[in-house]
């Protein structure tokens, strides 16, 4: 990790799950907890993998959709799903932290950004409440100046509120801005708000090659944001 007088970056913004934080195994966990609980068959961890990127809310529907063969818009308006979704709910507080982990070098990545004076905030479309649970569990929350969670605001990635509310907060014009992530969905956020976007390929992007996005750069580890 080389020292610089003058980051490249005034403000890095990250994606949460797949990015920052290996998260898809308790996620699997907590969902095949719920569907055990309605005697619905469990699903793989591969489809958690692909599901994930619009929310855990909409990733319990898909997994309800698969598991009880149906389709998502029979799912959504079910009269139990909040009563589902509440059984989920407590299996996934239950279980954040239990099987995630850091991905590597991110802990020392943000320390170092840090140090050099960069703001940083994690933009993810992980409610709120799971979302403060993950980051406590890895104790990432000091090292971040905002976070903007998929309820925080009325809309969702790919919109590009999330990113445009992190510039007005910490001041920073959009070329001295950078998004992070993992998926198809945060390279469209990006460009939606007109930031540059590097993306790392070991997340979840619904089982297709993250360079297939055309981010800006591809890196290995965040590591490589310190160059």
């Amino acid at each position: 990790m080389k020292p610089s007088t003058k980051p490249m970056f005034d403000l890095i913004m990250f994606d949460l799950d797949g990015t920052l934080i290996e998260t898809a195994p308790e996620i699997c966990d907590a969902v095949n907890d719920t569907l055990r609980r309605f005697d619905l068959p469990e699903v793989a961890q591969q489809q958690v993998n692909d599901w994930i990127g619009h929310g855990t809310r909409e990733l319990l529907i898909q997994a309800l959709a698969y598991s009880g063969k149906t389709d998502v818009a029979t799912v959504r308006a079910s009269d139990s799903l909040a009563l589902i979704a509440a059984e989920f709910d407590k299996h996934y507080q239950r279980r954040c932290g239990t099987r995630s982990h850091l991905y590597p070098q991110v802990r020392e990545t943000l320390i170092a950004l840090r140090e050099r004076g960069v703001k940083l905030a994690v933009v993810t479309n992980k409610e709120g409440r799971y979302t403060s649970t993950v980051l406590d569990a890895h104790q990432l929350m000091p090292l971040l100046d905002g976070v903007v969670s998929g309820d925080t605001l009325p809309t969702k990635k790919p919109n590009p509120a999330g990113i445009e509310s992190c510039l007005t907060q910490f001041g920073v014009p959009r070329h001295r801005a950078l998004f992070v992530g993992d998926s198809s969905i945060d390279v469209a956020t990006a460009r939606n708000a007109g930031v540059p976007v590097w993306a790392l390929p070991y997340g979840y992007n619904m089982g297709q090659p993250i360079e297939a996005c055309a981010p800006d750069r591809v890196i290995a580890d965040c590591s490589l944001l310190l160059n």
